[in-house]
């Protein structure tokens, strides 16, 4: 039973380790590497949740082509991204750059929990200053009879 779970937790990890395939790969490993790195940080446009190196998508490979292709013309792994950023937008980036146009995507969370803080602060506020009240003459009854 181990030996089939072993095979089966392998057979999982599989796909994302086929993705990229051997004629992609860059002779020189120093850019091969510096490519898988870049690839990590792009969004696969059809996956969406996956990067461009785990994915395999046909436009996902056209997209580690490119990276590859930027790579082996000289370019640093800042003008890669922003090639493909001009190109595709900030959209594919994994982790968007905060700019102007992201500020609504970085700041949602934190406005999040500032007006939940603020609901929940004036919630305990609003409970904590009703006074209890003493239970009636008819409610005592009513508790006694469903007691007993």
């Amino acid at each position: 039973m181990r030996i089939l779970l072993a095979i089966l937790a392998f057979l999982v990890t599989l796909p994302p380790a086929f993705a990229l395939t051997p004629d992609e790969q860059l002779n020189d490993p120093a850019l091969e590497a510096r490519a898988r790195v870049i690839s990590a940080q792009l969004r696969c446009l059809v996956c969406q949740n996956q990067s461009i190196d785990d994915s395999e998508a046909p436009l996902a490979k056209d997209l580690r082509t490119l990276v590859r292709e930027q790579l082996s013309a000289g370019k640093t792994d800042a003008q890669v991204l922003d090639f493909v950023v001009e190109r595709y937008g900030q959209f594919v980036l994994l982790k968007p750059r905060f700019e102007p146009e992201t500020l609504i995507l970085w700041g949602t969370p934190f406005a999040v929990l500032l007006i939940a803080g603020t609901a929940l602060f004036l919630r305990r506020k609003r409970a904590g200053a009703a006074p209890e009240t003493p239970l009636s003459d008819d409610e005592k009854r009513a508790l006694e009879r469903a007691l007993q």
